[in-house]
């Protein structure tokens, strides 16, 4: 998980940070602000997949309990998987 660093706020997670984000004006504190600089990988492709409602709540509980967001776990999941059945096809 990446660590999100914001002076003051303790803020650590990115829903901490939408929280955060959300109770703020931004014109209040503009002078406590610095410019930043970021690299944007535009290339990143991503695709969806349709997963059943009562599987997702499952998926985001276990995401909670685990402090990590629901796309990590699913990430993680699934590379897990396919590097068995990778593993079960060269095997063959």
């Amino acid at each position: 998980m990446q660590k999100i660093k914001l002076k003051g706020s303790g803020v650590h997670t990115y829903d901490e940070l939408g929280e955060y984000w959300s109770r703020q004006n931004l014109g209040e504190i503009w002078e406590e602000t610095e410019p930043a600089e970021f690299d944007v990988d535009i290339q990143l492709e991503r695709r969806y997949y349709p997963v059943e409602l009562e599987l997702s709540k499952r998926i985001l509980a276990t995401a909670r309990k685990r402090g990590v967001s629901s796309e990590t776990l699913v990430n993680l999941w699934l590379q897990e998987k396919v590097g068995q059945d990778i593993n079960v096809d060269n095997s063959i």
